[in-house]
């Protein structure tokens, strides 16, 4: 389905070299990224209140292609049970299974090579939720990567202070690695909603034909202005709301972690409020080539997610607090939906002040520690 080694080769032979850099700053910079990304565990645990269930060392510091390669190899370890269970089922001998070889893994691997090699150069870091086992077989934590070019890139543009840069990203992905080693059932979760997305395609050759067209359409929208997007273009009806559980759960996090990265600022990063300024103002800057690509790849459907997550996140934090919001960790059935990301107060009133039933003498039925304990509107 896919040829992974094409991927790689793909990525790494088109993506662009980072910022001329001497080699005792480029190592003086690693080093600097390292050490702050241990400061920023103790200033998220601090002001999340969320502890980690396994021990955190440094960030992994990566160079473009080095992130390349760590991405192919979570694809693949998402991808290569999806496609066994396809391969032993309906792929075998049906028209699915037949476009997916006419179009070939060499085809699709320089595919996702090419866009691996666009965010390469745009991505400032990530917590990595699925690498490959150990040699034992043990599936093992995620890490947190820091692509120092784009970091060092990104500071010199903006023309900010290094160290308040990088430990303002640093508190970023910090907030992620979080997320998920004091939340267990998390990254279970997250990978069984991408698997069944995957599982929910029905990839018949009618089907395959209409999603190029659209696809082809969608990329027509986006020239003339419009707000197609390849994701869309390339959805099953029945994957839309498993897309939805996706984008929710993703919205809460990524919307987390710039709500911390900005409260935790002022006293950590004395220059937060500038480079959150000029950091957005890049963000609406962009050509127009590179708005068409990002349209298409569904980045500025990210970029929204930036926006609302943080929205929802301040929001229930002012009303009820930290530890009440972070209920929204507790389990799946805690997760808000896409609609209470947009109202907060639906989730406030399921979750933590649910409504009373009648017959119920007006007593509140959940939690009694939350009753009357929440701070006035």
């Amino acid at each position: 389905m896919i040829d992974w080694d094409v991927a790689v080769n793909t990525g790494t032979r088109l993506v662009r070299p980072g910022p001329q850099i001497g080699l005792a700053e480029a190592r003086e910079a690693v080093a600097h990224l390292r050490e702050l990304s241990v400061t920023a565990q103790g200033h998220v645990r601090e002001f999340t209140g969320m502890n980690s269930l396994e021990p955190a060392g440094p960030a992994v510091i990566v160079d473009r292609p080095g992130w390349i390669r760590a991405n192919v190899d979570g694809f693949r370890v998402v991808l290569e049970p999806i496609v066994d269970r396809l391969a032993a089922g309906r792929l075998n001998g049906s028209a699915a299974g037949t476009i997916t070889t006419a179009v070939g893994s060499r085809v699709t691997g320089m595919q996702l090579g090419a866009v691996l090699s666009y965010l390469a150069g745009r991505v400032l870091g990530q917590y990595e939720l699925f690498l490959p086992p150990d040699p034992d077989g043990t599936a093992p934590a995620g890490r947190l990567t820091l692509v120092a070019p784009n970091i060092v890139h990104a500071e010199r543009e903006l023309d900010v202070d290094p160290r308040d840069f990088r430990l303002w990203v640093c508190l970023h992905e910090e907030t992620h690695r979080t997320q998920f080693t004091s939340t267990p059932w998390l990254r279970d979760y997250v990978q069984e909603q991408m698997q069944e997305f995957l599982l929910a395609s029905d990839m018949d050759a009618a089907a395959f034909l209409d999603r190029l067209r659209a696809a082809g359409e969608a990329v027509a929208e986006v020239m003339r202005g419009g707000e197609g997007n390849l994701i869309d273009a390339f959805q099953s009806e029945g994957q839309g709301e498993i897309l939805d559980r996706i984008t929710a759960v993703m919205t809460l996090a990524e919307g987390h972690g710039d709500y911390v990265m900005d409260a935790v600022g002022p006293e950590v990063v004395p220059s937060v409020a500038e480079i959150r300024r000029r950091f957005q103002r890049r963000r609406e800057g962009a050509n127009r080539i590179d708005k068409i690509i990002r349209q298409l790849l569904g980045l500025d459907l990210k970029m929204k997610q930036y926006e609302e997550g943080a929205a929802f996140v301040r929001e229930v934090v002012a009303r009820i607090g930290m530890d009440d919001f972070n209920r929204v960790w507790e389990s799946r059935e805690t997760l808000p939906t896409m609609e209470e990301i947009r109202n907060p107060d639906a989730w406030v009133n399921r979750v933590v002040r649910p409504m009373p039933l009648p017959g119920s003498n007006g007593q509140m039925l959940g939690r009694p520690d939350i009753q009357g304990g929440a701070p006035e509107e």
